[in-house]
């Protein structure tokens, strides 16, 4: 859908969703057995608009007890060690190369257009119901030379190891110049 944003996702998954499961079990809250109906578990899935919405720095700063830096100093050498520090004495394991970006689960999308309150994120969310995630969506970016930009920084990224990161797609980049919508 060209001109959607993050938040216009947001408010489609809702209804859709919501309005899938009273098709399906004919109301908006369900029983749901994780472990099969004879074992486990019963969770209550309510499914009535709107969901509730979470900032995930702000989780992670209450559930780990720690001040995160400002997302605008993620960048920095020591935001990047702030943020192994808290990985390592959590357990958490990210393959090399350890990027701010790669710790905080690719908050900087590459595709994602920056967030238009907040410096240093991107506008982007994710939906999870029962600890599965089901939506991961975002604000498609559509400045070309930003795009250019974070295809460069991910393509530096794949040379070092990281095989998820995208190369460079100039193609992309050219339609984003002669003004493809965000879509």
């Amino acid at each position: 859908m060209a001109y959607a944003d993050a938040y216009d996702l947001m408010d489609m998954t809702e209804r859709m969703l919501s309005n899938l499961v009273v098709q399906i079990a004919g109301e908006r809250v369900i029983k749901y057995h994780p472990d099969g109906q004879e074992g486990g578990e019963e969770l209550v899935l309510d499914f009535t608009p709107p969901f509730r919405r979470l900032d995930v720095i702000g989780c992670l700063e209450k559930t780990l007890g720690v001040k995160f830096p400002l997302s605008e100093e993620w960048c920095t050498k020591a935001a990047n060690q702030f943020l192994e520090n808290v990985c390592d004495e959590h357990e958490i394991k990210c393959s090399p190369p350890r990027t701010s970006s790669r710790l905080l689960d690719k908050i900087m999308c590459p595709l994602a257009k920056h967030h238009r309150d907040k410096p240093g994120l991107s506008e982007r969310f994710e939906l999870f119901v029962a600890s599965h995630e089901l939506i991961n969506a975002y604000t498609e970016l559509n400045d070309p030379f930003d795009q250019r930009e974070r295809f460069k920084e991910q393509a530096q990224n794949r040379d070092k190891g990281d095989q998820e990161a995208q190369l460079i797609d100039e193609a992309f980049c050219t339609s984003l110049e002669y003004g493809l919508p965000p879509t």
